[in-house]
């Protein structure tokens, strides 16, 4: 069910993305949805994405090493542990992940503390695209 995303993944990819983006009052949209998927298909071509997948991509999680870039559920297969599965994958490959939240991400920030992430520092978003607060947070395997 998690695989490599493909070249032709990029749409569904970029859709979730967007659908994120419009579900959520306090994100701002920055670019279009072709401009997305357009993301979506460079990340892909690096190699950092896997997918989700059962009867469709449901989830996507883009990861370069231990540097976690994006990790988005799509809203109809939220609740049912995709999330968990795609962060438990890149957990069997990482001794340590990293990644950013937005502030205003309460459910973000509530997924990844329950999965052992602790907050490393805040920011005042002046250094991110949306200018949004946000927490950098990091997750290591224990020694034991």
């Amino acid at each position: 069910m998690i695989r490599p995303a493909l070249p032709l993944d990029a749409g569904k990819v970029g859709a979730i993305l967007s659908d994120f983006i419009d579900r959520t009052t306090w994100m701002p949209r920055l670019h279009t949805r072709a401009e997305e998927i357009a993301f979506a298909d460079r990340l892909i071509a690096q190699n950092w994405v896997n997918v989700f997948e059962r009867t469709g991509i449901e989830a996507f999680i883009a990861r370069q090493g231990s540097k976690i870039h994006a990790l988005y559920v799509s809203s109809p297969a939220q609740g049912h542990g995709i999330g968990t599965r795609l962060l438990n994958h890149a957990k069997s490959q990482n001794d340590t992940l990293e990644l950013w939240t937005f502030q205003k991400n309460l459910r973000a920030q509530q997924f990844y503390t329950r999965h052992g992430f602790i907050e490393k520092s805040r920011t005042d978003g002046r250094g991110n695209d949306e200018k949004l607060p946000d927490i950098h947070l990091k997750w290591q395997r224990s020694k034991g």
